[in-house]
């Protein structure tokens, strides 16, 4: 065909329409694909914010609650067990809590937003069994000089009411502080931080 043919209608109208469904074939059969790479609706569960509701914790209550497939320690502390923080740092492997993890906003003595409230992972950062809460000083079974706090049977591991692991212990670091945030005075919300 020469550059001085004339243009056939008819060809030009098939080529046209050809492409048209062509151009319609591939995003009817990408529509299905890209909807298959969203998160599952128990991916985005496990992702999701978990509320806490605090007004049925009593002081010196321990409540465990599930965030992204793991437990998770929401503490009320008395006021007894906020005192005792303060007097056994000489026997802890990192009492100012600086190689753990942890939001910034928890970096204080007591590593929580309210002194009486500690939300912590209770995941031992040794090889991840589930610490128990054993609040009781001087617990003949594991250390006469134990302050009280969790303790891992596993393999021994000892942490403090605030979670800051002790010395000679198998874990390397203190139990991890997850983000969260107060959204009232009696909601606690788990992986959304607190605006500092």
């Amino acid at each position: 065909m020469s550059a001085t043919a004339p243009i056939d209608p008819d060809r030009r109208l098939w080529i046209t329409a050809t492409t048209v469904v062509a151009g319609a074939g591939l995003v009817a059969s990408a529509v299905p694909f890209v909807a298959s790479l969203a998160p599952s609706e128990r991916a985005r569960a496990l992702g999701a914010p978990v509320e806490v509701a605090l007004q049925g914790i009593e002081s010196g209550e321990l409540r465990i609650v599930e965030w992204r497939g793991k437990p998770v320690f929401v503490l009320r502390r008395s006021q007894d067990m906020l005192d005792s923080l303060a007097r056994h740092d000489d026997l802890l492997a990192d009492p100012p809590s600086r190689h753990s993890i942890q939001p910034e906003y928890t970096r204080n003595a007591v590593r929580s937003l309210r002194p009486e409230i500690v939300v912590l992972e209770a995941v031992c950062t040794h090889l991840g069994c589930i610490p128990g809460f054993r609040p009781t000083p001087g617990a003949p079974d594991i250390d006469a000089s134990w302050p009280g706090g969790f303790y891992c049977p596993c393999h021994g591991s000892k942490f403090d009411l605030a979670g800051r692991v002790f010395k000679s212990v198998p874990a390397p670091t203190n139990l991890t502080v997850p983000p969260y945030r107060f959204a009232s005075a009696s909601t606690l919300l788990i992986d959304v931080d607190a605006k500092t």
